[in-house]
């Protein structure tokens, strides 16, 4: 992945030294051309470019002192990640992990489409130390916030900091807070949402709630302040699915302001002061919603640590507005 050198070479002959024992040759290959992924040897010796004595062999093939292996390696489909010199917002940082305050409009990884302008493009452009990550295309990348969701993440330098604070997100040991500014007051000013979540039934890039084939999903939320017709809230997800805070909010009709694809609107200036419509832009262009703490244990301390973004400017100013003009 990212850093290894082009894989194209010449005809390869490797001597199987006195040491190996009954080791298959995919593992051993594996070992010795470490730049090399174990999914492109197995499809090389399948496609019997690899061969021990002259012999086509199959990947389990084990191999015994003395062998001689010949490999032709043809050139790997590029995976390297371009690298970019995008400005990264940087709270906390040492061997293991970066801590970072996520900006507004900036997908995670390189997926479908987008392979540039990413976080990851500006990680590896940043450090030369990063753990695998998610799969292909996601050095350092142990969890995600979508696009337009900003605030706290953690990013791994190394694999044993990346497994453990896998581990972590995975026996749900993290704790996480986000805030969002909804439309409206909900009726109670605390309560759990426990409401399952699957793939929208016709829209795919969307998810919906789901009781009969959904995951389990958990949200505990906390109205910090009430405004008329708007309320900021603290949130506490307990599963960590796609989308589930925004779908959550919308499912108990408080969907977060700006979240278009889940029912938010648009807030204008002049609709918070009451005053006629009028050409305006509006305050906030994105969904209102910010990853602000990350609470979790160091990977080599095991130490409890806690991080905190503050809120970005444009929640901030729609905050700053309904202060203003829409005290309850």
């Amino acid at each position: 992945m990212h850093g290894s050198p082009d894989s194209r070479c010449q005809p390869l002959t490797l001597h199987v030294g006195h040491s190996v024992k009954e080791r298959r040759v995919d593992k051993y290959l594996h070992g010795r051309l470490s730049n090399l992924s174990r999914h492109f040897i197995q499809d090389a010796i399948k496609a019997g470019n690899i061969k021990v004595n002259g012999q086509i062999v199959k990947p389990s093939f084990k191999v015994s002192p003395g062998d001689i292996i010949d490999c032709v390696l043809l050139e790997r489909p590029r995976k390297e990640i371009l690298p970019e010199d995008i400005p990264l917002d940087i709270i906390y940082e040492d061997s293991d992990l970066i801590i970072l305050n996520k900006p507004s409009d900036m997908i995670v990884h390189p997926a479908r489409g987008n392979t540039h302008g990413t976080l990851v493009n500006a990680l590896v452009f940043y450090s030369d130390q990063l753990s695998s990550g998610l799969g292909e295309f996601r050095p350092g990348i142990v969890h995600r916030l979508d696009r337009d969701t900003t605030g706290v993440m953690v990013v791994t330098k190394n694999d044993p900091a990346q497994w453990k604070i896998a581990k972590q997100f995975e026996s749900r040991q993290i704790i996480k807070t986000y805030l969002a500014i909804v439309h409206g007051n909900p009726e109670l000013t605390a309560d759990r949402i426990n409401a399952p979540l699957g793939v929208h039934p016709t829209m795919r890039e969307k998810y919906a709630i789901r009781p009969e084939t959904g995951k389990e999903a958990i949200t505990f939320y906390e109205v910090i302040e009430s405004f008329r017709g708007f309320s900021l809230l603290k949130l506490t997800p307990k599963t960590g699915r796609t989308h589930q805070i925004r779908v959550h909010l919308s499912y108990i009709k408080h969907p977060i302001v700006a979240d278009d694809m889940y029912d938010g609107k648009l807030v204008y200036p002049w609709q918070l002061q009451d005053a006629e419509p009028a050409p305006q832009d509006p305050i906030i262009n994105r969904c209102a919603l910010h990853a602000s703490t990350l609470e979790f244990k160091h990977p080599t301390t095991n130490k409890m640590m806690k991080f905190e973004a503050p809120l970005p400017q444009d929640m901030q100013s729609l905050l700053d507005m309904l202060r203003k003009y829409r005290k309850a």
